[in-house]
């Protein structure tokens, strides 16, 4: 690879670091809800080895490396590079290099799922790793991965057949699609869910799946599918093969977390936290996802909770084939201030989902209200933070028991000093400046609530039982005609629309989000205008400031896209990129992108804030209501060939002159420090410390965190 092609995977240099601010939050619980939340926090964290495992092979090890090194120096980062004999320069790359990484869980971005690398040379990692044994025992096990580049397909996560990374089928390059999907037809018919879960191929026809749990051999009562764990395969793709139930992936980690939730559960405020806790307990030990649904279920029940957390495999983005899950946790305080919005905003809901651009026979029966929290993160453990969460993902609890809504408060609000923003014209900087915040809060809000929330998926739920009226199905709004496909049963939104569901979810969410964002009376909930329509008042501002942010994510998630593989690397990015192209296309001149000559310098954002109501919603009502009847119907044909398209990436034009303005301008993504709690074994007191929104401060949390 030449220079300049490596350049975009280097480490950023620097990185924005910043604190998550947590203390007068924290210092606000009582006693009991603080060693509550840290227990919660410490099964958190007691799983970042497994993220790490579940990036790449050398994940783990530069993990170790990192901390043997503060180890041996005591972080006295200057003694060190003495030791050393490498430069300042050739130091604060390391540090750099560090920082994102530990900000990352792994070597590979969180946003954007592509490897990157440090930006000093190997000799002086190695200069590093020479002056400790046990830090030159991890830097030996890395293999020469931190800084391997040779192999351009391996700089990005995906299938092994396409020569992608991935550790969810370890150890076996010769898998196929085909047999992925062969095993996980097979699992779905079983009854056996995939999230907690990796697969194996091994010699003479053998598959194994391997179930994250403490113990290492099946339950004595029996798994989710029983006592047996071997099974021969009779027919199909898999005909002859046999696929082994494997216990005990993640065993020393899951163990760990499960002493921690069961010491959460002794401090839960309700019987409802008590059995969440009791439901994690089991499902880390014997590795049941049925007993993981059942800790969601009384999550969902746990109301308005001053600690508000949730655990587990939740998020399926990074499994190529969309369905295995990564593992993450949060704990974290309520903003009782901010939450005030957000119930205001669930009230609304049930009179703001009849706007949608679909007829009720396409919605739930009823909008279960669920819980909405405007949270400040004390612990967030994964490979990134993201702004706002809607789970649990299962739809049979989504559509019938219901699901909750947070939106992290800190995680919105930080930010970098001096940070640039390119692409916003210099007339509307101002406005964009003064209200993206507020407009961002508006979009997580609607996005989670109303995005995720909303919506009837046709289902025939057993043989010959529908959850809508098979002799006279619903008149599809997009041909006029009666729908002529639904989820057959056992069939799941996951299991039907495969890895193209979480870009295709997220993007009918940010869809939602920007048509309802249109609505007066949604942005006086949050503060801004008296409820009339006002575009050239101040809720017209947060209005605008809330388009201008949705092209300029859509342009600049241009990054994520790699022009070799012609692959997205992140699923919102490839949501919003479709949205900036659902805009230009809008017509009447609703959106242009402007820029001087052919190698597009100076390029900017025009968006026409006077046609936002007219030919900019409804351009986001026809999209958004495609992607919903898909969706809706089980019409994964139709539904994956449109989206495909809207997400395609010439490359010329997009791929090439814009991808390269967009590189050049690039900004560094945040990454969080966070604090660390203590328990003091004698009172039973919980204390919090704070680190250094520095590179060095990054390192010396994750080694204080002993995990």
């Amino acid at each position: 690879m030449d220079a300049q092609e490596l350049k975009q995977y280097l480490a950023d240099a620097p990185p924005s670091v910043v604190r998550l601010e947590i203390e007068k939050h924290f210092d606000a619980l009582t006693d009991q809800q603080k060693r509550y939340a840290h227990f919660i926090s410490r099964a958190s964290f007691y799983g970042s080895r497994i993220v790490a495992r579940q990036i790449s092979p050398e994940s783990e090890p530069i993990f170790d490396f990192i901390l043997a090194l503060h180890k041996s120096s005591g972080g006295d980062w200057k003694a060190l590079q003495a030791k050393a004999g490498i430069s300042d320069e050739e130091l604060d790359h390391f540090l750099q290099y560090a920082a994102q990484f530990l900000g990352n869980n792994g070597n590979y971005k969180s946003f954007g799922d592509s490897k990157f690398i440090p930006r000093c040379s190997e000799s002086a990692f190695a200069a590093l790793a020479a002056t400790s044994p046990e830090a030159q025992s991890f830097y030996k096990a890395t293999s020469g991965a931190i800084f391997s580049a040779d192999n351009p397909s391996l700089l990005h996560l995906g299938y092994p057949e396409q020569g992608h990374m991935t550790t969810y089928y370890p150890d076996s390059p010769d898998i196929t699609k085909t047999e992925i999907d062969a095993v996980s037809a097979w699992m779905e018919k079983k009854g056996l869910l995939p999230e907690n879960t990796r697969l194996a191929k091994k010699k003479d026809g053998l598959f194994e799946i391997w179930i994250a749990s403490a113990n290492t051999t099946v339950p004595s009562e029996g798994g989710d599918i029983g006592k047996e764990t071997t099974f021969k395969i009779e027919g199909g793709v898999l005909a002859g093969k046999t696929i082994t139930l494997v216990y005990g992936d993640f065993s020393k980690e899951l163990a760990a977390v499960t002493a921690s939730i069961r010491k959460a559960a002794e401090n839960a405020d309700n019987e409802n936290q008590k059995k969440m806790h009791d439901a994690y307990a089991k499902s880390f030990e014997e590795g049941s996802l049925l007993a993981f649904k059942d800790s969601q279920r009384f999550w969902i029940r746990d109301k308005g909770p001053m600690v508000e957390s949730n655990v587990g495999f939740i998020e399926t983005y990074r499994d190529p084939a969309g369905i295995r899950a990564e593992w993450e946790g949060f704990a974290a305080v309520v903003n009782l201030e901010r939450t005030r919005a957000f119930g205001a905003l669930v009230d609304a809901a049930p009179s703001l989902i009849p706007h949608l651009p679909w007829s009720k026979e396409f919605e739930k029966d009823s909008f279960l209200s669920p819980d909405f929290t405007s949270l400040e993160v004390l612990t967030f453990a994964g490979s990134g933070i993201p702004a706002g969460i809607n789970i649990p993902n299962y739809d049979d609890i989504r559509q019938t028991e219901g699901f909750k809504n947070v939106s992290l408060g800190n995680v919105l609000s930080a930010k970098a000093p001096d940070e640039k923003i390119p692409f916003i014209a210099e007339k509307d900087l101002d406005v964009y400046k003064r209200y993206r915040d507020g407009a961002f809060e508006v979009q997580v809000g609607l996005h989670e609530l109303t995005g995720h929330g909303c919506g009837k998926l046709l289902q025939e739920t057993s043989p010959g039982e529908f959850n809508f009226d098979k002799k006279n199905p619903p008149i599809s709004p997009l041909t006029g005609k009666p729908v002529t496909t639904w989820y057959k049963p056992g069939q799941t939104w996951s299991s039907v629309f495969g890895s193209w569901s979480g870009s295709y979810e997220e993007c009918r969410a940010e869809l939602v989000a920007m048509y309802l964002s249109c609505e007066f009376p949604v942005l006086k909930i949050f503060g801004f205008g008296d409820g009339s329509i006002d575009i050239n008042g101040e809720a017209g501002d947060v209005l605008y400031a809330s388009y201008l942010s949705m092209a300029r994510a859509g342009l600049v998630s241009l990054e994520m896209w790699d022009p070799k593989s012609k692959k997205w690397g992140q699923a919102h990015s490839q949501a919003r990129f479709s949205i900036l192209k659902c805009f230009l296309e809008a017509g009447d001149d609703f959106c242009k992108l402007e820029y001087n000559g052919d190698d597009l310098k100076d390029l900017k954002i025009s968006l026409d804030r006077s046609k936002i109501l007219t030919a900019g919603r409804k351009a986001v009502g026809d999209y958004l209501q495609k992607l919903h009847i898909y969706k809706s119907t089980a019409d994964v044909e139709t539904g994956v060939k449109f989206y495909a398209d809207m997400t395609h990436v010439d490359s010329d034009f997009w791929g090439k002159k814009v991808r390269d303005e967009v590189l050049r301008n690039k900004q560094p993504r945040k990454v969080f420090v966070q604090a660390n709690t203590y328990i003091d074994e004698a009172t039973s007191k919980v204390t919090l410390k704070h680190y250094d929104a520095t590179p060095e401060g990054m390192i010396q949390s994750w080694a204080e965190r002993d995990v």
